[in-house]
């Protein structure tokens, strides 16, 4: 069991940057994959990015690549992801999620509660 909070979301003008973080509760946080979705409303949630718990690697939706970055602190039992060049259809409530020694692109069973981004003039 883990627990999942979110933080750092807010507006943003489009073209800047903004950096959320995920806290995680528990004792085995390394052999967490962890991963960011979000959901605009009405729309379905999708993949954002993810970090594998064995190695680092990441992978992340092909509308963010280039502009995303996924990153992981341990000792912190943190994940943040950092996100530059916003535009406004990335606008969106965004989620961390986690899977035990799970695979980045396979199903997530842990969610935090979500935090909005909104990218706006």
């Amino acid at each position: 069991q883990v627990q999942l909070v979110e933080s750092g979301g807010g507006l943003v003008q489009p073209g800047g940057s903004l950096r959320l973080s995920c806290a995680a509760s528990g004792r085995t946080f390394s052999s967490y994959t962890m991963g960011w979705f979000r959901q605009a409303p009405g729309k379905e949630r999708e993949f954002v990015a993810g970090i594998s718990w064995n190695d680092g690697s990441t992978r992340y939706t092909n509308s963010v690549k280039g502009r995303f970055t996924i990153s992981r602190d341990n000792a912190k039992n943190t994940v943040y992801l950092q996100m530059n060049s916003l535009k406004p259809e990335d606008t969106a409530v965004y989620y961390c999620a986690a899977d035990k020694y799970g695979r980045v692109t396979g199903e997530y069973d842990y969610w935090g509660q979500g935090t909005q981004v909104t990218v706006s003039s």
